[in-house]
């Protein structure tokens, strides 16, 4: 069965904008796991600008399978193999970027990736990759011992919301998952993605896996805040 994986990051950057507890991650948590999503998807950003360590902690000691998306360096290595969250998925990471713009360098960084994907691997921590899609970056994917891949979907996306050509992207993405999965690597799907797109790339039957943040904190909050008012209109009636 596909799998749903939610991204909380923005939670916490609401948080964040008062330096208060609310709303509470853990408590996003839990409604997010209630609510049919497979994993829970952190980023520790090397800025903290949103989920802090903390945030980390708290959800892996609660037990819910977090994947922790971190930069490929060795400190958030550590800070993985510390607090043992189920998954681990490698990006890239600019400090001035306001969200990933594209998948990692395998080839400039194929000695350090090895080397963060075997350490945690070896620690039963399950580390994908976060990669453009292609059929080099699934080959050097394989070779570096990676045994998922989450395919960046941020230009896709951005076409399709554009209204503009995105057959060449979608055949590209099928291609790389048809070719994925036939050399035993998972195919996991995420960046940008709402309605529309999620629902053309189901299309592809080798992908097991959505990663969605962004979007659905968006739609949570067009579709939840009548219901909060109404709430308050009862209090102060």
């Amino acid at each position: 069965m596909t799998k749903l994986g939610i991204n909380i990051d923005h939670v916490a950057t609401v948080r964040n904008a008062r330096g208060e507890g609310h709303p509470s991650i853990i408590e996003i948590a839990k409604i997010v796991k209630d609510s049919g999503a497979d994993s829970i998807t952190v980023h520790l950003r090397e800025d903290r600008r949103h989920i802090k360590d903390q945030d980390l902690k708290n959800l892996c000691n609660k037990k819910y399978l977090i994947n922790m998306e971190m930069a490929a360096n060795i400190k958030m290595m550590e800070i993985a193999i510390k607090n043992k969250p189920k998954f681990v998925c490698l990006v890239p990471e600019k400090r001035n970027e306001v969200t990933t713009e594209g998948g990692l360098n395998l080839k400039k960084n194929y000695n350090l990736i090895k080397k963060i994907v075997t350490k945690l691997n070896n620690k039963n921590i399950r580390t994908s990759l976060f990669i453009d899609p292609s059929i080099r970056n699934i080959m050097l994917s394989k070779k570096i011992g990676a045994k998922c891949v989450e395919l960046h979907t941020g230009k896709i996306s951005r076409l399709i919301k554009n209204n503009k050509n995105f057959s060449k992207e979608f055949l590209k993405i099928k291609r790389c998952s048809k070719f994925g999965t036939e050399n035993n690597i998972e195919i996991h799907a995420g960046h940008g993605l709402d309605y529309k797109t999620t629902r053309l790339l189901t299309k592809i039957s080798n992908i097991s896996e959505y990663n969605i943040g962004h979007f659905i904190i968006g739609e949570s909050i067009k579709i939840g805040i009548s219901k909060v008012i109404k709430n308050f209109k009862k209090i102060i009636k």
